[in-house]
């Protein structure tokens, strides 16, 4: 038997001692969130109520939500006739008045359940967990639609204590015949702060670590390289300006070197030649 079947066959017999007993959280295998800020995960009720009821198919199970509150401990979910309450919640203030039908689904015979063999099927997964999970605070626009038709199960509120019923609802009379106590008080998470939080790293896996390591290191890495790429913009603006400077030196010393005294010019060469020794080198130089 796989340890899903085991699970399960374990909350069946718990359940299924007697509607004395009272809706349990979800298993930590089904739902490893669970209560979150603003849901609780709930076992439906299988093989908890007579077996007869599901197989007739003319029975439904309403969920009741109630705020754990001294004075509405031993709320009822009927009239005087046995008729299970409609009241919402919005008319209950979210629970805090009065308990609201928060779910109502099939009962489910328990030969009919599907197989928890592929639970790890992508596809199969919410099909299957809705069939053996029902998820209270699930609907987060039913409140603001005004076009919403149905029961509205908005989120809960954060950090608060809420109790749970379930009431087996015979759809042919539309009477109550069956139900279970209120749950013991489920308690939604608190939002946690900032500061609270724990950052030690024993507490976080190795992948984790190395993951916050490199996005903690990247943005000194990118500083780094935007500092590298300033220094080397101004050493190249440098070179090219120290290159410029030597070149007008060169041309400016080069004039006055052509000009000096220690080197005669072409013309006071020739003002020192006889003219016949010019008119010769003249004639010289025509040849």
């Amino acid at each position: 038997m796989p340890p899903l079947w085991a699970l399960l066959a374990l909350g069946c017999l718990r359940l299924g001692l007697g509607v004395n007993l009272q809706p349990q959280l979800a298993s930590v295998t089904f739902a490893t969130n669970n209560p979150t800020l603003t849901t609780v995960a709930l076992e439906k009720p299988l093989c908890m109520f007579d077996s007869s009821a599901a197989l007739s198919g003319t029975y439904e199970v309403y969920l009741y939500v109630l705020v754990d509150l001294a004075s509405s401990r031993n709320a009822s979910v009927q009239d005087d006739t046995n008729t299970p309450l409609s009241s919402t919640f919005q008319q209950t203030q979210g629970g805090r008045t009065g308990p609201y039908k928060a779910a109502a689904f099939d009962l489910t015979p328990c030969s009919d359940l599907p197989s928890l063999d592929a639970v790890g099927d992508v596809s199969q997964a919410s099909e299957i967990l809705s069939a053996y999970l029902v998820r209270v605070g699930a609907n987060v626009t039913c409140v603001s639609d005004p076009n919403f038709q149905g029961l509205c199960n908005p989120p809960l509120s954060m950090a608060t204590e809420y109790r749970f019923k379930y009431v087996l609802v015979n759809m042919s009379t539309g009477l109550v015949q069956d139900q279970t106590l209120w749950s013991d008080p489920i308690r939604t998470n608190r939002l946690t702060p900032y500061l609270a939080i724990d950052t030690w790293p024993g507490r976080r896996s190795g992948g984790m670590i190395v993951i916050t390591s490199i996005l903690g290191s990247l943005p000194f890495v990118l500083l780094i390289a935007f500092a590298g790429a300033i220094i080397l913009s101004l050493v190249d603006v440098g070179g090219s300006e120290g290159a410029a400077t030597h070149d007008s030196q060169i041309t400016q010393e080069a004039v006055p070197k052509s000009l000096g005294t220690s080197e005669p010019s072409y013309t006071s060469v020739n003002r020192g030649l006889s003219p016949d020794r010019a008119e010769a080198y003249a004639s010289k130089l025509q040849g």
